[in-house]
């Protein structure tokens, strides 16, 4: 029961950070190799060891890797052949956020079903963004990741650093705006930069696949108990800033959650997703090979608190005191999404069956979008698909991501 529950926390936690695809020439056998990037960014380039080595370069694509103080680690790839209906000269990033998961779940699917590649064949310079604090994005100018103070963050820190690092870095490689594509934890980071104005300038639209903003309705019954598990404002959990799964005390708590009545941890990807339509088993195999990984214990909380407050706030430090301290108010303040510009392009898509971006709670979402541009917001409903099916499902291609590229040939 102990490794189902593992795999529970990783779809629980929502995701950020980032990685790159380039269409260049097509590669032919030739794999390639990487040079030494310099710049104003200093960026260095890294030997393929990471997500190039494990999911790109073994489909025929080149893929380069880049590590920024930022924590942000970036890799372009190149598509296999040339396509007869090239977008070409426009930039996408890919932002995995599921809490727990790196770049790596946008590449789960054979090359003609993952997002990453098909934008990269349209010819797309893709960006695949890696989590903070995930096994290709552990590297810090002064902090190890054994130091407590190396996860002192929430996903406040990837509105307001990650993210924006990212969407400028992409944007200084390229001399242009850059479209973003997010999941799940991907589109709440999105949303609250958006609302905030950062980067945004720098941004030409937003695919936002089971967005995540509100969770009031969250139907899974283990999301609900891990989200009580973390009242009382706790910054770390049995002494523990890092929140590994796979580590022996985070897994005992895990299997004390499995316990509740009415929680089934026998098929967690389900009970915490919802019923997924459409998935492969060989996907879901690759998916329990590579997650869920480490996140903050203090992320954790952050999201609980989101959870259980019912609205999109900076992290609560649990006294008015503190919070003054931090935010100069009582009250950790609230990302009013309405700020976001109304002409900005978006294009939202949720599923009838999703039990973490419940269809109720993206209606509330929507409702804080209300007056924005009509022409500018798209919004997709497929009634049959849960959360997993957005990035793994074997219809994605047909049912999203051609409307994915759509929206992006208009903006």
């Amino acid at each position: 029961m102990a490794s189902h529950s593992l795999l529970g926390l990783g779809v629980l936690s929502l995701w950020a950070l980032v990685l790159a695809i380039q269409p260049y020439q097509a590669l032919g056998s030739s794999r390639g190799s990487l040079g030494l990037i310099t710049g104003s960014g200093a960026v260095d380039a890294a030997p393929p060891s990471g997500l190039c080595a494990a999911a790109v370069l073994v489909h025929g694509y080149k893929c380069q890797e880049f590590n920024k103080e930022c924590l942000v680690q970036m890799g372009n790839v190149n598509p296999r052949h040339e396509t007869g209906e090239a977008d070409g000269g426009y930039s996408v990033i890919l932002e995995s956020a599921t809490l727990n998961q790196d770049g790596m779940t946008w590449m789960l699917t054979s090359p003609d079903q993952s997002l990453a590649l098909i934008l990269a064949d349209a010819g797309y310079d893709v960006w695949i963004a890696n989590t903070r604090g995930t096994r290709f994005s552990r590297r810090h100018v002064r902090l190890d990741p054994s130091n407590p103070a190396f996860w002192n963050w929430t996903w406040d820190d990837l509105v307001s650093h990650d993210l924006s690092a990212a969407i400028d870095f992409v944007f200084k490689q390229t001399g242009q705006k850059t479209h973003y594509v997010g999941h799940s934890m991907g589109t709440l980071i999105a949303l609250a930069s958006f609302s905030e104005g950062k980067q945004i300038d720098k941004v030409r639209s937003a695919a936002l696949l089971s967005p995540i903003a509100y969770l009031s309705h969250m139907t899974t019954a283990l999301g609900d108990v891990a989200a009580r598990a973390f009242a009382g404002e706790i910054t770390t959990l049995f002494g523990l800033a890092e929140f590994n799964p796979r580590g022996a005390p985070v897994a005992s708590f895990l299997k004390a959650l499995c316990a509740y009545p009415g929680v089934d941890c026998f098929d967690l990807l389900s009970a915490l997703t919802g019923n997924n339509c459409c998935l492969n088993a060989s996907t879901v195999e690759l998916f329990l090979k590579n997650e869920p990984q480490s996140t903050a214990t203090k992320n954790m909380v952050h999201l609980a608190q989101t959870v259980r407050d019912g609205k999109l706030a900076k992290y609560d430090y649990g006294s008015a005191d503190f919070n003054v301290e931090h935010y100069g108010v009582a009250k950790p303040p609230v990302y009013n999404l309405a700020n976001i510009p109304h002409n900005f392009p978006l294009f939202l898509s949720y599923g009838g069956r999703d039990a973490l971006s419940d269809p109720r709670d993206v209606a509330t979402l929507l409702d804080s979008l209300k007056l924005h541009d009509i022409d500018k917001l798209s919004v997709q409903y497929i009634k049959d698909y849960a959360h997993a099916d957005f990035i793994m499902g074997v219809s994605a291609k047909d049912l999203v991501y051609n409307q994915i590229l759509t929206f992006f040939r208009r903006n």
